[in-house]
């Protein structure tokens, strides 16, 4: 029920928001002073201003920050390792350099954690200022990736340079002369496109009236459709806790486009994984946003790869109240299958016996690896993994059709070039290959459907290289705090937790 109060987990934090019409001063103390309003418009906007303090999970916050960003996978189509490396970048600053802390406001709130995130004392007293400006990058995209969609139900986010909702203003949008937002999504119960703009840090008014100006830009070119500006400024200093600001306003017009032919396409909000079955564009959304991880999995040595067992019925995993990701404490019937299955089938050793075993009784096996470097778990079903498969082949071939755009085509004798124009060339390299995705799209969204539909009967020696079959896991780990949606699957090991100040 709406009116429910949010469980809270073993991972769960309070992050004070302030929504308000643009950009002013740092809230300076009233994310600690100020009575704070509980989120209760789950996935949705909040019909007034004012200071929130919603609860979420560590578990929430690390599900953003491997999915928000520009899509690299375009460039790792020959060396499908480096996924990994680009999963760390965009894990480990979070960990580096920020801890929680209990914290008892002027104004309290029922149900809340009573922890909040701040910096950590390598950040206050050690670090460079260039690794600063690293964790402000990467905080202000984490999170502003999961306000917009765990607390308010905006679609899958895309960059903006990579064309825009609307291929007609794509040129305008991909303009290196134009200062944009970052991201753009479509929200389903607006009925209207949203801008977004980043910012994280040591964020003040100037560096908000920066990002507003950003944002008014995008509305130039976006003017005749429908569209909410956000700008979402992650502040955080020493001592203090991590705050949002989020500054909007919304301009009318014409309602979104179509989805059909648009690349990348409109997904459904309040979760696309709700609607894989139904939806061609969601579908291949959610394969577009979960590559990373593929390519991730795809090259993990086998020692590293186990199978996770879930409830087959994803309706176990549907969004919840509190965010996209649902933490297994919550899932019963996963924990209640899981012990049958101990109890029935536990004792196999032949792993085909296992599986099939486990499948009469209800479950299906995700495929899961930890990213080294880091104590996270990734993973996805067999489905979701067969309809990666295909969308990566077939940007495989079109990336072998886009010239310097492969490692292999960069020549090591060339004169180091002027960044600016090394940039320029790349942007265009990625242009041209994004037009060639989209000129694609109809024909491979066919192909990724029917992987997708094909995937659930065919085994994991099928799907990885080497004919891998990875051991089946029945057992529940206390070590762990696992989550997972309808198809993707997530978790942390309960002592890697941010540091904690006592």
């Amino acid at each position: 029920m709406n009116d429910a109060p949010p469980p809270v987990y073993a991972d769960s934090l309070d992050i004070p928001v302030l929504l308000r019409d643009a950009p002013a001063r740092r809230p300076y103390p009233q994310w600690r002073t100020a009575p704070h309003k509980p989120w209760d418009t789950p996935a949705a906007f909040p019909a007034s201003n004012g200071w929130y303090a919603p609860t979420t999970t560590w578990r929430e916050i690390i599900k953003a920050a491997t999915e928000v960003g520009r899509d690299v996978t375009p460039n790792l189509q020959q060396v499908p390792q480096l996924a990994r490396g680009e999963l760390v970048a965009r894990i480990s600053p979070l960990y580096a350099y920020l801890g929680l802390h209990d914290v008892t406001p002027k104004h309290p709130l029922p149900h809340s954690a009573g922890r909040r995130l701040t910096l950590n004392a390598v950040y206050e007293y050690g670090t460079e200022r260039t690794a600063k400006n690293a964790l402000g990058y990467r905080l202000g995209m984490t999170m502003a990736e999961w306000a917009c969609r765990s607390l308010m139900g905006l679609g899958q986010t895309w960059h903006l340079e990579d064309g825009g909702p609307d291929p007609a203003l794509a040129d305008a949008f991909k303009d290196p002369a134009r200062r944009l937002p970052d991201l753009w999504g479509l929200h389903e119960a607006e009925n209207a496109y949203w801008l977004i703009e980043a910012k994280g840090g040591n964020v003040g008014k100037t560096t908000l009236k920066d990002g507003w100006k950003q944002l008014s830009e995008g509305s130039k070119i976006l003017h005749a459709y429908a569209h909410r500006r956000i700008l979402v400024g992650a502040a955080v200093q020493p001592q203090g806790d991590l705050c949002l600001t989020i500054d909007h306003n919304q301009h009318p017009g014409q309602p979104p486009l179509n989805t059909v032919g648009v690349s990348p396409a409109p997904t459904i909000p309040d979760s696309a994984e709700d609607h894989l079955g139904a939806s061609d564009d969601a579908l291949m959304g959610t394969a577009r946003a979960q590559m990373l991880v593929y390519l991730a999995l795809r090259s993990a040595l086998p020692s590293q790869l186990r199978t996770i067992a879930l409830s087959a019925d994803r309706t176990t995993r549907r969004r919840r109240r509190e965010g996209i990701t649902t933490p297994l404490e919550r899932d019963d019937a996963t924990r209640a299958l899981r012990a049958d299955a101990r109890g029935a089938v536990g004792s196999l050793d032949d792993e085909q016996t296992l599986r099939e075993g486990a499948r009469r009784l209800g479950l299906d096996d995700f495929l899961s690896c930890r990213i080294p470097g880091t104590e996270v778990h990734l993973g996805m079903s067999r489905r979701l993994f067969a309809a990666c498969a295909q969308l990566h082949y077939e940007d495989r071939m079109i990336a072998e059709r886009t010239p310097g755009l492969r490692a292999e085509d960069q020549y090591l004798t060339e004169e180091p070039a002027d960044e600016e124009a090394a940039e320029e060339r790349r942007r265009s390299q990625r242009h041209i290959f994004r037009e060639q995705q989209e000129e694609a799209r109809p024909r491979v969204r066919r192909l990724v459907r029917q992987a997708y539909e094909q995937g659930a009967d065919r085994e994991w020696s099928d799907l990885l290289p080497d004919n891998q079959e990875p051991r089946l896991d029945l057992n529940d780990h206390p070590d762990l705090l696992e989550a997972a949606t309808p198809e993707t699957y997530l978790a942390l090991r309960q002592d890697d937790l941010p540091y904690r100040r006592r």
